[in-house]
């Protein structure tokens, strides 16, 4: 059984996400001194009634309480994503920038839900190196109403936003994407916790779309070595087409599961750190997984062209598995149901262990190690 500790990637042909730039470690270990940093703040806004839940720390979303209300707070920045539109858009004259929009409110609210919080009121950043990014006809326009769609469908306000244009920090060519959410935990409900997961506990896996949110510089790396983002797949689908995808929000599934009282007891979004992130809670568990989603084609792709390791795959992209929902035993295929009912599919993959911190994914022959998430 091939094992991942931290950085290690044992196998393939030297090509990984620190190869083309983002090293988890040296960003993780960052994270962890802003935190705590952070830390430090929590009681700075008691006289105004409100109280950090320090327990959120470190969970996809934080949370805060007023009076008996739970609030929840997410800031997400897309990433290089929008930098395949732009050369998608030059390439072709196909404007996916309405996709890329989606994309960037689904960074957000997916995060935020993931402590059982639904979204309220979202706001934009669109950070540009030069003015002229606006020229492009009908470029900013998609990209407004792919945002507002994302709003639609995770049912948030779009309150505003900024637009600086920063020369000098950002390429003239490009643009930078984040937003910034807010979120409730429904009244009667508790936030979704990492004290929450025990063992018994069953995992379901719920389908992405594909690529998402993460992975595009190595995406990027695939198109580039395949012959470009017009390239096509088996199934004639291009490479832009199929790397642009909007991803899933899973607010829906979230909201149906909260209305319908199931023992619902974490949650998980993942993103960066590919299915590492199914221990995200700070719990020493052993996260068992005895089924795997079908790997979406453009992911069975870039691995293929890049000839990935499973570590280094399923350690950077979700491989088919957007979202991890946990819950009491027996209730998994109630999660299931409530899927397939917003139109998402789901698997009872696996269960939470007494034992290490760690993930094995039994299907792949793979084992990562607590060491290899480390988020705070």
């Amino acid at each position: 059984m091939a094992e991942a500790t931290g950085g290690q990637r044992p196998g393939g042909t030297g090509v990984s996400y620190e190869s083309v730039g983002v090293d988890y470690e040296l960003l993780d270990a960052g994270k962890r001194h802003s935190l705590a940093q952070a830390l430090l703040t929590s009681g700075l806004a008691a006289s105004r009634g409100a109280q950090a839940v320090d327990a959120s720390r470190g969970e996809p979303a934080f949370l805060f309480r007023l009076g008996d209300t739970h609030l929840a707070m997410v800031l997400e920045c897309l990433g290089t994503k929008s930098v395949i539109a732009r050369q998608y858009q030059e390439l072709t004259g196909v404007n996916r920038f309405d996709w890329i929009g989606i994309d960037t409110v689904a960074a957000v609210v997916n995060d935020l839900v993931c402590v059982g919080a639904l979204p309220l009121a979202v706001n934009a950043y669109f950070a540009t190196g030069a003015a002229s990014w606006y020229h492009v006809a009908g470029r900013h326009e998609a990209l407004s109403r792919g945002f507002r769609e994302g709003c639609e469908r995770a049912g948030a306000i779009w309150g505003g936003g900024e637009s600086p244009t920063l020369s000098g920090i950002i390429d003239a060519a490009e643009i930078d994407l984040a937003a910034c959410g807010v979120g409730q935990v429904p009244a009667g409900r508790e936030p979704l916790l990492s004290n929450g997961v025990e063992p018994g506990d069953e995992i379901v896996l719920v389908a992405s779309t594909g690529l998402h949110t993460n992975g595009a510089t190595l995406a990027r790396a695939a198109a580039a070595r395949a012959g470009g983002l017009t390239a096509t797949l088996p199934d004639g689908t291009t490479v832009g087409d199929a790397l642009l995808q909007p991803s899933a929000i899973y607010v829906d599934l979230m909201a149906r599961l909260l209305e319908r009282g199931l023992a619902v007891s974490y949650a998980s979004h993942i993103t960066g750190h590919g299915l590492r992130k199914i221990m995200r809670p700070d719990r020493d568990l052993t996260y068992r997984i005895r089924t795997l989603p079908p790997v979406p084609p453009v992911l069975d792709w870039i691995r293929t062209t890049l000839e990935l390791p499973d570590t280094e795959a399923y350690g950077t992209f979700n491989m088919g598995a957007g979202f991890a929902v946990y819950c009491r035993p027996g209730q998994g295929d109630a999660v299931v149901a409530a899927a397939a009912e917003v139109g998402q599919s789901a698997w009872v993959a696996g269960r939470v262990e007494a034992g290490d911190r760690r993930v094995i994914l039994e299907p792949v022959d793979v084992v990562f190690t607590g060491e290899a998430l480390r988020l705070r």
